[in-house]
């Protein structure tokens, strides 16, 4: 009887050992399976998420580098901005260095203190010819004093304030100045022709030696508006009238009066 109860209890545990046996591979098969049951089923779902969410990533790094790069390009806008700006600030402080030394290098005007001045405004009409200057009366800049710029005399003041004045240029057609060439021997009178038709000479003598390219100074006589010695015109045109007793010139101002810019008033007065 013992040996009976020993084999079925031996066949019992066997049987019971091979059950779970069984069992476990069972449970490991099917467990693989539906893991592997799960990535078939999941994988598409994985590749149609990776599919979409890829370039969705890649537009929003996009959107983030465009901005950098607008930024950037703001940035590079903004100093080459600065830097043309420089560029143009040097370009006119040099044109106004340039100006300031051409125009005012008036050697003919000799020992004759000057007054250096900024042209503030300009009037011309088809027969006033006008400037207004940035100095005055503080500058010691008076009536009736004589203005030159590179090349010569542009003309004189006929009204003064205390930081300003009003120029009257050679071509107004109210202007006539006193010259004088051939060193001296032959005094005529230049007349404004208006600010368009420069300076003219009538009644010039037929005997007087005068040709295109004579060039005129002021004659300063004793009363006259102006010293003497300061360059005023040269002769363009020498016209004869057929019958009359004289020649008429037509004049090139020796200053270019149309670019001014700087001038200098000459701290001369006329003699009373």
């Amino acid at each position: 009887m013992a040996t009976d109860r020993s084999r079925r209890r031996t066949w019992t545990l066997g049987v019971a050992v091979l059950f779970t046996i069984v069992v476990l591979y069972l449970t490991t098969g099917v467990a693989s399976g539906l893991r592997g049951g799960a990535n078939i089923v999941v994988t598409p779902f994985s590749w149609a998420v990776n599919t979409i969410a890829r370039p969705i990533g890649h537009l929003l790094a996009g959107t983030i580098n465009y901005s950098d790069v607008v930024a950037q390009n703001e940035k590079l806008r903004y100093q080459l901005g600065r830097a043309e700006m420089q560029a143009n600030e040097a370009w006119a402080f040099s044109r106004q260095l340039e100006q300031l030394t051409t125009q005012l290098s008036v050697p003919f005007v000799g020992a004759l203190p000057t007054v250096s001045a900024q042209v503030t405004t300009v009037s011309p009409t088809n027969f006033a010819a006008t400037i207004g200057i940035s100095k005055g009366r503080d500058s010691g800049v008076l009536v009736g004093m004589p203005v030159v710029a590179n090349g010569g005399l542009i003309g004189r003041v006929i009204a003064a304030t205390a930081s300003g004045a009003t120029i009257r240029l050679i071509t107004d057609t109210s202007s006539s100045v006193g010259v004088t060439f051939n060193t001296g021997t032959t005094d005529l009178i230049v007349s404004g022709r208006g600010p368009n038709n420069g300076l003219g000479a009538s009644s010039v003598p037929l005997g007087t030696a005068i040709a295109p390219g004579t060039r005129l100074s002021t004659d300063g006589l004793n009363g006259g508006l102006y010293p003497a010695g300061l360059p005023v015109a040269s002769v363009k045109t020498v016209t004869l009238t057929p019958g009359a007793a004289t020649y008429n010139l037509t004049l090139q101002p020796a200053a270019d009066l149309q670019h001014l810019s700087y001038l200098d008033v000459v701290l001369w007065e006329p003699a009373a």
